[in-house]
């Protein structure tokens, strides 16, 4: 999602100034502060503070006294901050999509802890040693205009046409989480590395070129400033509220299925956290029964405990998105792994 972290925002309390957190007012050591702060990437918080983290957070500190301290970018400048800060660490919790969250632990940046309600998510959701868990399932996805356009493309193929040059955008892969997403999508969909690489340099004369922020492109498709971005169902089911000409839609290869796969908002607790309990506490209220039937009605996305049926009209809605849309599971240890060769090879191809 967003390249570059927005300025640190506190959603209750005191803001976060410089570098250093510090307590509103108080001496108090760093373990006994009633603050939380978390890095996140971007989508679950409301533009109009109408988002799920809006609701979570407000109720998790009527509940617990404890303020959430937030901080929003890309997943990629996320764990980038957070691995920056290793040796002072600020974050008590990390948020970010696959294959960042895999990153963030590969450089040793969570500790393990199994928050309440997690043996109610899917093994695949979840690390294995208790590192990182699902809090919010979600698909990856792509928009248009569907007002502009009123035979919407269906395939990759038809991204090629000249009818959009300087009319597609999509965000920079190994900073976005959903950037990333897209190089990943197109190696599953055109079988490898090196037809993807050459759809991509194809695209790249119609593509506006990179963007910081994946949330931004919407906005930009609802107006018609552009016809087609990238994002994922969460964000975009959500953000449709407000902007009308939006609509969620898989490319398919030509001749194939549309395809998608599962892109989840992962959190971790991160080492050494300076309120870790806090950070605990925190997880342990996003995976509670309240807050997950709550993902759907108010996040626009997909519980991530499977003892969670939510039947609201936008769980049914979202479930129909994705009726007849091939998922596939990517290896994401060989993406943990190759994501800079996969990166760089986007990069020579696209001369991005």
């Amino acid at each position: 999602m967003s390249q570059n972290a927005k300025p640190i925002a506190a959603v209750t309390g005191c803001l976060v100034l410089a570098a250093t957190l510090t307590a509103c007012g108080g001496s108090s050591s760093a373990s006994d502060e009633k603050v939380v702060t978390v890095y996140s990437a971007d989508g679950l918080k409301g533009e109009a503070g109408d988002g799920w983290y809006d609701k979570v957070f407000k109720d998790f500190e009527k509940q617990t006294g404890i303020k959430v301290e937030y901080v929003e970018g890309g997943s990629g400048e996320m764990v980038q901050r957070a691995a920056r800060e290793k040796n002072n660490t600020q974050a008590d919790v990390l948020v970010t999509l696959p294959p960042f969250i895999q990153q963030a632990d590969s450089k040793g940046l969570l500790q393990a802890y199994a928050p309440k309600g997690s043996d109610q998510v899917a093994g695949g959701n979840k690390a294995s040693d208790g590192k990182w868990t699902s809090v919010v399932n979600n698909y990856f996805g792509f928009i248009h205009n569907k007002k502009e356009l009123t035979t919407p493309p269906t395939t990759w193929e038809q991204l090629l046409d000249a009818k959009y040059k300087d009319r597609i955008q999509y965000s920079t892969p190994g900073v976005a989480g959903d950037g990333t997403a897209v190089v990943i999508k197109a190696m599953h969909d055109f079988g490898g590395k090196e037809p993807a690489m050459e759809y991509l340099k194809k695209l790249q004369a119609n593509n506006v070129g990179p963007s910081s922020s994946t949330s931004k492109l919407a906005p930009k498709v609802d107006k018609g400033e552009i016809l087609v971005a990238n994002g994922d169902v969460q964000m975009n089911f959500a953000q449709a509220r407000s902007m009308p000409n939006l609509a969620i839609w898989f490319p398919a290869k030509e001749g194939g299925k549309p395809t998608t796969f599962a892109l989840p908002y992962a959190a971790g607790l991160v080492s050494d956290a300076p309120h870790g309990e806090n950070g605990k506490k925190l997880l342990d209220f996003m995976l509670g029964e309240q807050a997950q039937r709550e993902v759907s009605a108010i996040g626009g996305g997909f519980p991530a405990r499977q003892d969670i049926k939510p039947t609201d009209a936008n769980a049914i809605e979202l479930a129909k998105l994705i009726e007849g849309v091939e998922i596939f599971e990517p290896d994401w240890a060989d993406i943990d792994k190759n994501l800079p060769a996969y990166v760089d090879a986007w990069k020579a191809a696209t001369g991005s």
